[in-house]
């Protein structure tokens, strides 16, 4: 593994170093709490996984987090999962957020970015009078501390006062993209039961409509709980029967008042789709995604008060809640609403040149996206001050890092990161001191002890195995929504190696100190006992241009026996003749290895994928093995069902 990419592809120079907050971090912290002043990040990092409870104070201090009420201890108790952070500690996430409106009150807090791709500021104060509002007619309404506020709502200004509003009077906020059915969103929000439900009557994608006001109307109906339902026109539409109105809710100039609440009081409910059941709903708390994010988007990211934040997200994933965050380091945030390629491929990087971003995120599929598509983005937009380009959803694979490398800029610090909606943030990522090695992650975060094991729990280096946390992190769920004995929680984490949180990927740490993500491992490949991810074949064989996308399966056969095939979605023209097998298997065979070329190759209309774009391997292989489909998968978290039919249709010609 080291001795493959032995040179980096980028690496920050001696000015962006020194400048990096992570560096002035790393002084003020030997100065102040015996963190090493030499060694880089490394030593940093082995510091604040040693001294855990040190670092984290030292986090608090640096950032200037507000405790309205002293705590007792960093660490009351570091037993996982039931970590007990800053025990005693009251705050409150919202003033923090809105902190910057003291000292910035006229420059913008957000850009909102449509299909028109023509950005729309609002300002600190503009946003800080809005969350006044909008949390005075919430407590208006009997919204109390722990109450859940819902929103079906797209990735626009509104969605954030909502949020902040929820967070400011103590509620719980949780959230829905307004592409998701109802069966969807009611699998998510009548688990928690909310008060109040914030909703559109349709949002805009792809240069099309979409009204959504039935849907509302059925999750009205729904939601029992619900005291009050809000309508924000965003197709210009009349309020419905019995609903409040946006406007009338935000037009008040009221300072926000910040209730006070315990460093564990929940902060919103995120949810992870299972492969059956209901989806998990995972609860993070006001401080430990405080402290996590301003770590993780302070330090990590490298973001302040002069830069602009750009994420391709939804309101329905983690890295929405992340780019939220954006606003605790003071950072411009912009929210874009819309197809992430309208009206072309090269959609994301005119809204990067646009709102001036420092630092872009978007996927690893939109970048190998944009690279089939013959995008250029250096030659086709302004992008001198994008300094990071960033990539989660799946690992990138060594031509994202190459082709970014080539159409961006040869200076670009390119930041694959790898996280979960579990912790909403990230296990490994960005360090702007590191270098960037071809196909690998820079390092794990500080704060996290990230290891990869072997199956007795054993360390490895330069050999993959199971990514695996040996310590808590303040961003762990504090529990599952209605999982009382925290029996779900805990076999979610905990039941492979006890006391250690296990997230179900393979990974690779190498003697650099790099990570290498290779795939889910309940999905992972497993030939003669040699293990390989799946991410490794979709990189090669995805290279070739009539291949679309792929999915690949390893399935234990009931005599012993091992079948793995290789689904394929061609781009359009193409035909899987004996040519193009020939030319998959010998990609497959020449890149990877021969145990790596499928038993069998074959065509299939599409790939299923979560709600959030990733695909999905694990209820497949189940529907391969024989599982009926009520139980293989959780239907309401898949983007198009009727493709699982295929995979149900082959396992019964099998059998």
């Amino acid at each position: 593994m080291t001795s493959a990419n032995p040179s980096p592809l980028w690496r920050p120079d001696e000015e962006r170093i020194a400048q990096a907050q992570i560096t002035r971090f790393q002084s003020w912290a030997a100065e102040h709490h015996g963190a090493p002043a030499d060694g880089g990040y490394a030593a940093l990092h082995r510091w604040s996984v040693d001294e855990l409870d040190t670092f984290w104070k030292a986090v608090t201090e640096w950032f200037d987090v507000r405790f309205s009420t002293p705590y007792a201890r960093v660490l009351g108790d570091r037993s996982m999962p039931g970590a007990a952070w800053f025990p005693g500690a009251t705050l409150n996430y919202a003033e923090h957020a809105l902190r910057a409106a003291d000292t910035r009150a006229d420059e913008p807090a957000l850009l909102h970015v449509d299909e028109t791709h023509e950005p729309r500021p609002v300002t600190w104060s503009e946003l800080r009078r809005q969350v006044g509002s909008l949390a005075a007619e919430l407590r208006s309404l009997g919204v109390r501390p722990g109450d859940r506020v819902s929103g079906y709502l797209p990735n626009i200004p509104q969605a954030v006062v909502a949020l902040l509003a929820t967070a400011a009077v103590g509620g719980v906020w949780t959230s829905c993209a307004p592409d998701f059915g109802a069966r969807s969103v009611l699998d998510r929000f009548q688990q928690v039961e909310p008060v109040v439900l914030f909703t559109v009557d349709g949002y805009r994608y792809g240069g099309k409509e979409h009204d959504r006001r039935e849907t509302v109307a059925e999750l009205r109906r729904e939601l029992p709980t619900l005291r009050a339902v809000v309508h924000i026109p965003v197709l210009g539409t009349e309020a419905p029967e019995g609903a409040l109105e946006w406007s009338a809710l935000t037009s008040s100039d009221v300072a926000p008042e910040f209730e006070q609440v315990p460093f564990d009081h929940p902060l919103w409910v995120l949810y992870s789709s299972g492969t059956t059941g209901l989806p998990k709903a995972i609860v993070q708390s006001q401080g430990g995604i405080l402290v996590e994010h301003l770590k993780q988007l302070g330090l990590h990211c490298d973001l302040g008060p002069e830069d602009r934040f750009f994420w391709y997200t939804s309101t329905g994933w983690m890295m929405w809640n992340f780019l939220v965050s954006g606003l605790l380091t003071g950072t411009t945030i912009v929210l874009y609403d819309g197809s992430p390629g309208f009206p072309d491929t090269a959609a994301q990087w005119r809204i990067a040149e646009r709102t001036g971003a420092t630092l872009y995120g978007t996927s690893a599929a939109y970048v190998m996206a944009c690279r089939k598509a013959g995008v250029h983005p250096s030659r086709d937009f302004d992008l001198a001050r994008v300094r990071c380009v960033a990539t989660t959803g799946s690992p990138l694979p060594p031509d994202g890092f190459s082709w970014l490398h080539d159409e961006v800029r040869a200076d670009l610090w390119i930041a694959s990161v790898s996280g979960g909606t579990d912790v909403c943030s990230c296990f490994a990522g960005a360090v702007p001191t590191l270098p960037v090695y071809i196909g690998e992650l820079q390092a794990p975060g500080l704060g996290t002890d990230l290891q990869s094991w072997d199956p007795s729990g054993k360390p490895l280096v330069d050999e993959v195995g199971e990514l695996v946390v040996t310590n808590p992190m303040p961003s762990m769920p504090i529990r599952f929504w209605n999982d009382p004995d925290g029996s779900r929680y805990h076999g979610s984490y905990f039941d492979t190696y006890p006391g250690v949180w296990r997230h179900g990927d393979w990974i690779t740490v190498t003697s650099r100190g790099s990570v290498v993500i290779h795939g889910r491992s309940d999905s992972t490949l497993n030939r003669q006992g040699v293990r390989m991810g799946s991410a490794d074949i979709y990189e090669a064989v995805e290279r070739l241009p009539e291949i679309k996308e792929s999915l690949v399966i390893g399935v234990e056969q009931p005599n012993g026996g091992y079948w793995m095939p290789l689904f394929v979605h061609l781009a359009p023209g193409a035909t899987l003749d004996d040519a193009l097998l020939g030319r998959i298997k010998q990609t497959i065979r020449e890149q990877l290895s021969p145990r790596h070329v499928p038993d069998e190759i074959i065509e299939v209309p599409a790939i299923p994928h979560t709600l959030t774009g990733k695909r999905i391997e694990v209820p497949v292989k189940r529907l391969l093995q024989g599982t009926p489909l009520e139980k293989a998968v959780n239907p309401g978290s898949i983007d198009n069902l009727d493709l699982l039919g295929f995979y149900e249709d082959l396992a019964r010609k099998r059998a």
